[in-house]
């Protein structure tokens, strides 16, 4: 159960590295059309928080430790605080759907959000790996 774990683990970083990808794809394309994030809103609305919740399954199965659990997680509910940034700057338009200057000042910590769950799906990642390597057996 260990190996799937880490497996699962690399499938959620590797999804989280196609979510920039993705955006910066939806963020070129000319003319920008419904369709435009299409890809970065598909993965990160269903693949992410799908590979964070079985990974935290297989690591509870693996009898992880209590934290590693809580850190995996973990990218789901930043996947959570991602909808609710983007809630929450739409609020703030003008009403006819243009930003304003509290909206982009909300909107821009998508940014930030997305590189917090890049940088806890890599720690996971590589915790994830240490967890499954046998420890060295002792010199006697």
């Amino acid at each position: 159960m260990r190996k799937a774990y880490v497996a699962l683990t690399g499938l959620m970083l590797l999804a989280v590295v196609l979510q920039f990808y993705f955006a910066a794809v939806g963020a070129f394309d000319k003319p920008h059309t419904d369709s435009s994030f299409m890809l970065h809103s598909m993965t990160g609305m269903m693949a992410i928080p799908l590979f964070s919740l079985l990974a935290t399954i297989a690591a509870a199965v693996a009898r992880a430790p209590g934290r590693l659990i809580g850190m995996t997680i973990l990218p789901l509910g930043l996947i959570i605080v991602q909808t609710l940034i983007v809630a929450l700057g739409g609020l703030l338009d003008d009403g006819a759907g243009n930003t304003t200057t509290a909206s982009l000042a909300i909107l821009g910590l998508h940014a930030l959000n997305g590189l917090a769950i890049m940088g806890v799906s890599g720690m996971v990642f590589r915790q994830a790996r240490l967890f499954a390597t046998p420890a060295a057996a002792p010199a006697s």
